[in-house]
Order: C-alpha cells, then sequence, then structure tokens
C-alpha cells in the first residue's frame, strides 16, 4: 500500500464518523423521535408485568389495558365517554378563551379599559380555580354547566395573560410608522398589533389546554355521570385497574394531540416569523 492510499484511508474515517454523526442528529431530531421514550416506557412497564415485579392489581400491563380499550370500544361506553369529554373541553376553551382573548386585546390597546379591569382580574386569578368546585355545584348543580363553566375558568386567565402580554410586547416602533404612514386604526390593529402578538397568544393557548384537561379531570371525578373521568372512578369501585389506567393514558393521549394541533395552528400562523422560518430551513 503506498503512501497516498494509506493516507485517504486514514482521512476517509473521521469523514465516515461526522457522516455517522449527522445521521444519528438528524435522527433524533426528527418528530417521530419524540416517541423513543414513550416507547421505551411501555415497553419497560410490560416487562416488569411479564417478570411479575409488581401485582397485576396494581399495574395492569399494557396487553391488559389495550384489551380494556378493545371491550369497552366494542360495548360502545368508551367512544361514548370520550366524546362527551371532548365537548365539554372544546366547549370550555371556546366559551373561556373567547372571553380571556377579549379582555386581554381590550386591556392592552385602551388604557382606560386596562385600569378598570385588569386589577380586578388580577386578584381573581390568583383563586385556584378547583377550589370553587364546592361552590360550583351548588351554584349550578352537577349539570354540564358546571364543567363548562369551570373549565372555561381555567383556560381564561392564562390566554388572557399571555394575549395581554403579547399586544404589549408589540414593537412601539412598527406601530409608530404605521400611524406616520396615515394607517387605519382597524388596518393597524389587524396588519401590526395582531400580528405581532401571535406568537405570545399561541403560548397562552399551548398552556391553557393543558389546564383545560386538568380541569376536565377533575371535575368529572368529582361530580359527572358521563364522561372519562366518570368512567375511570366507576372502574375505581370495581376495582378495574386497566380501564382506570386507560382513562389516564387517554387523558394524555388527548393532551398531546391538542397540543399537536396547536403548534400546526402556530407554524402555519406564524409562517411570516423569523423563528418559524428559520425552523423550517433546518428541518428542509
Amino acid at each position: 500500500m503506498t503512501n497516498s492510499q494509506g493516507a485517504l484511508i486514514a482521512s476517509a474515517g473521521p469523514a465516515a464518523d461526522v457522516a455517522r454523526r449527522i445521521r444519528w442528529r438528524a435522527i433524533l431530531e426528527s418528530r417521530a423521535a419524540a416517541w423513543i421514550v414513550p416507547l421505551a416506557i411501555v415497553l419497560s412497564w410490560q416487562l416488569v408485568c411479564v417478570m411479575e415485579l409488581t401485582p397485576s392489581t396494581l399495574l395492569p400491563s399494557p396487553a391488559a389495558v389495550i384489551d380494556a380499550a378493545r371491550r369497552l370500544t366494542l360495548t360502545g361506553e368508551l367512544p361514548r365517554n370520550l366524546g362527551v369529554s371532548f365537548l365539554r373541553a372544546i366547549g370550555g376553551l371556546a366559551i373561556g378563551g373567547a372571553i380571556g382573548f377579549f379582555f386581554g386585546l381590550a386591556n392592552g390597546v385602551s388604557k382606560i379599559s386596562e385600569v378598570l379591569a385588569d386589577s380586578t382580574l388580577q386578584m381573581a386569578r390568583n383563586i385556584p380555580h378547583l377550589a370553587l368546585i364546592p361552590l360550583v355545584i351548588l351554584w349550578l348543580g352537577i349539570d354540564e354547566e358546571a364543567k363548562l363553566f369551570l373549565v372555561s375558568i381555567g383556560v381564561f386567565f392564562p390566554i388572557y395573560v399571555n394575549t395581554l402580554h403579547g399586544v404589549r410586547s408589540v414593537d412601539p416602533q412598527l406601530v409608530e410608522m404605521a400611524r406616520s404612514y396615515g394607517m387605519p386604526r382597524r388596518d393597524l390593529f389587524r396588519r401590526v398589533v395582531l400580528p405581532g402578538a401571535l406568537p405570545s397568544i399561541f403560548v397562552g393557548l399551548r398552556y391553557a389546554l393543558g389546564v383545560m384537561w386538568l380541569t376536565l379531570i377533575v371535575a368529572e371525578t368529582i361530580a359527572a355521570q358521563s364522561g372519562l373521568g366518570y368512567m375511570a372512578m366507576q372502574a375505581r369501585e370495581f376495582m378495574q385497574v386497566d380501564v382506570v389506567v386507560l382513562s389516564i393514558l387517554i387523558y394524555a393521549l388527548l393532551g398531546k394531540f391538542a397540543d399537536s394541533v396547536a403548534r400546526v395552528l402556530e407554524r402555519i400562523c406564524l409562517s411570516w416569523h423569523p423563528a418559524f422560518q428559520s425552523q423550517k430551513g433546518e428541518a428542509q
């Protein structure tokens, strides 16, 4: 082997290592990699159950949970309760989110509105909304109005605070430049203020989605005649641990689905934003 061939082989080694590292980095940064840890947890869970390290009465295996999902789907109980919980969550998000969005915009663009409403809302924000459950039951009973009210209160404040912050964070130089060009107030709000506040608004939305499911879980386990929380409480009464674990996993999957939808909307609505353009370029 000549000296030139040896040098070529020696240089090929580091190049191959760099290519291998780049390939592994691309795999770990892909969207599919987000499921590596959950799948590892499920496999470890199944292994623990197969080795009988924990009794099935305390921790059923993933296979048992899947069988419970199949059984409840065939009886229609799971789709019915899932649909009820989903409608409650979406209804509360729509009501509380719309009101929070309105107050956030109003207090952000109007000093008078901020002086009149913000202090009261900030005081109310420090009251744990789940502590209102006994009072809400006395006011509204255990019907749908009580669940919608609790979810609406839960999602109101994250959206309100982040919308207010987003409006206040809009670059004042952009606003002043738009005014100097004679842009009408409506166009100024639509083309400058609202787009500038969108990143913060989406942060509030994603945070509100987590609060939404947390509130719904508590509301359905305390005062409900249907829904995933009710299904879990009924299963607890009959020591059906597989159904209880199934309900918890469904809540987790619904939360992940809601967050994924919010992130897709965020990328679509903020495709003009430099941060999202750079992320798109890196993904490509």
